[in-house]
């Protein structure tokens, strides 16, 4: 059965992007708009991977990253970051949050998959 991947990202045409390439290499793609879309999603449906961006409205990411955390069945989900943020701090503020991993915008659909291919095959 396909992985399931949930993608928050408060861009349409970067969600598009990110669920073609992810969906291109045979995943199935959960779409969400904000990180409060994205934990609604994350709450009905478990998935096998976040891939989460940072600034967006209503939840950030790492808001999003801290609530989902807090849920036993996420625990041990992994959660990647997808954002133009590459600061050390704010990777560092990622991992305290529960951040797996980090890919910084623009990025190249070929890395996304190789990333995502490590983390959950």
């Amino acid at each position: 059965m396909a992985k399931t991947i949930l993608a928050v990202d408060d861009s349409s045409s970067l969600r598009q992007m990110v669920a073609f390439s992810l969906k291109a290499a045979g995943y199935q793609v959960v779409e969400a708009v904000d990180g409060q879309d994205g934990l609604d999603k994350a709450r009905n449906q478990v998935v096998d991977l976040v891939l989460t961006d940072q600034n967006m409205p209503r939840m950030d990411g790492l808001s999003l990253i801290k609530h989902l955390r807090s849920l036993p069945e996420y625990q041990k989900v992994p959660i990647l970051m997808l954002t133009t943020e590459s600061s050390d701090e704010m990777k560092s503020k990622g991992r305290a949050a529960g951040a797996n991993g980090w890919l910084v915008k623009p990025f190249d659909p070929q890395r996304l998959i190789e990333v995502v291919k490590k983390v959950i095959g």
